[in-house]
């Protein structure tokens, strides 16, 4: 089933020109889009099915630094920043705060792994607190469990998946922007080796500057150009309980499962990690390159079936330009929630607050979490089709970081000086004879 979300009206019109064409309305997509309109730029965000429909819409709603790639932290602490000035010049509200996440573990080798990290994050001022014991047994009181240790991460914080990038949406068209929903883009258009152009199922929208922000679908995009992108998704699975318990943390980790207070008093319950693996052209095309992602989780990922490869997000089929596309045969995906990762999470979740007995399971839903082979994000301008800019592979951290990443991808449109050094998620860094090589296709 579809998870939580707020509906957007889209702009009336599709514009017959735009100084940048943003495509896809997930997370990324908008803040991209705002931090673009903001500038005075003429930007069209468009979406083939509804804004924050597919991952942005189904994640955990977790804004942290903790436990962040070194890659990704400034990002994640400029994003916390971006967060909270949204909503202080917009009005609009995403259910942001700085509630703290809680990590708890019994684990020896984790806690020593968290202890390293915190010792990497004091050296770039990010606020995080290893717990003993009895602190952590504290602050989880909720669990009734003795504990080993853990961390609190206090300037952390979550969102609300269901009402962040509806309300994105609606900053954009308050500052003379447009929305369009149900709009595939089928390709784009170049002239003298440059795009020129994005051709939607709509109509054509002249523009020299494209963001290609499509989530899962962005590698079959991109292989229509000849352009290489490794990408590769997970179905994951998360469940909600109606239940409000003010007594449980706002935002807890542990192996065995993990808890978010929504905006509405249920919590959102998960497994981290844990996914299946649905069988697609795209995933062996690219698998020598995700086996080691692969074999450090292979304890909490198991094999899916063809519902991806039917969702064609990850065909090599090749789209015409006159001809509808996958996209518009599949507005939005939306696969089965696992039966077995429903059970199992809820049990466990139970097992580790005894309270949430009294709850019912209120809703469950999947989503492709979709993954780069090192986990960090590709964002740069393609050098093979000038003017596309990509922004994809976030690897189940974009919502988070989401107001980050739109300010760098609009820093790298508009040439202004990028708010963190983007080097790091340049995509060119995949084409290295260090992440191997598959058939061309």
């Amino acid at each position: 089933m579809p998870a939580p979300l707020i509906p957007v009206h889209s702009s009336p019109d599709l514009p017959t020109d735009a100084d940048v064409v943003v495509i896809g309305g997930g997370i990324i997509g908008a803040f991209t889009a705002y931090f673009l309109a903001r500038r005075g730029m003429k930007v069209a965000l468009v979406e083939k099915g509804r804004i924050g429909a597919e991952q942005s819409s189904r994640n955990w709603g977790w804004c942290r630094q903790q436990n962040r790639d070194a890659r990704e932290l400034p990002m994640a602490t400029k994003s916390l920043e971006l967060w909270e000035q949204f909503a202080a010049q917009t009005g609009e509200q995403t259910g942001f705060t700085r509630c703290g996440l809680l990590y708890l573990s019994n684990d020896e080798k984790e806690l020593e792994g968290w202890a390293r990290w915190g010792e990497f994050a004091r050296t770039v001022n990010v606020q995080t607190h290893m717990l003993s014991a009895e602190q952590a047994a504290e602050r989880g009181r909720a669990t009734g469990k003795p504990w080993k240790g853990g961390v609190f991460a206090p300037s952390d914080g979550t969102a609300d998946p269901s009402r962040a990038a509806p309300a994105v949406a609606r900053a954009i068209m308050a500052l003379g922007s447009t929305v369009h929903q149900e709009c595939a883009v089928r390709g784009v258009e170049t002239e003298g080796g440059r795009l020129s152009a994005v051709v939607t199922e709509k109509g054509t929208i002249r523009t020299r500057l494209a963001v290609l922000a499509a989530g899962a679908w962005a590698s079959s995009f991109c292989r229509q150009y000849g352009i290489r992108f490794p990408q590769a998704t997970i179905r994951q699975t998360v469940l909600s309980v109606s239940a409000p318990l003010e007594e449980i943390p706002s935002a807890l980790h542990t192996t065995g499962a993990s808890m978010t207070r929504r905006a509405d008093g249920s919590y959102t319950l998960a497994i981290s990690g844990r996914g299946r693996v649905d069988i697609t052209p795209q995933l062996l095309g690219f698998s020598t390159q995700f086996l080691p992602m692969f074999q450090r989780r292979w304890r909490n990922l198991a094999p899916g079936g063809l519902e991806g490869w039917r969702a064609g997000h990850e065909s090599f089929k090749r789209w015409r330009l006159d001809q509808p596309t996958p996209m518009e045969k599949m507005r939005i995906l939306d696969p089965r929630a696992d039966a077995s990762a429903v059970a199992l999470t809820y049990k466990r979740a139970v097992e580790l607050v005894p309270a949430l007995k009294e709850t019912s399971i209120q809703a469950a839903w999947a989503g492709y979490v979709d993954s780069t082979p090192d986990g960090v994000p590709g964002i740069g301008e393609m050098a093979s089709l000038p003017g596309l800019i990509l922004a994809a592979g976030f690897s189940g951290h974009g919502f988070g970081i989401g107001p980050g990443a739109g300010h760098l991808i609009a820093d790298i449109v508009s040439g202004m000086a990028p708010i963190v050094d983007p080097r790091p998620y340049h995509p060119d860094r995949f084409q290295s004879s260090a992440w191997g090589k598959v058939a061309d296709f």
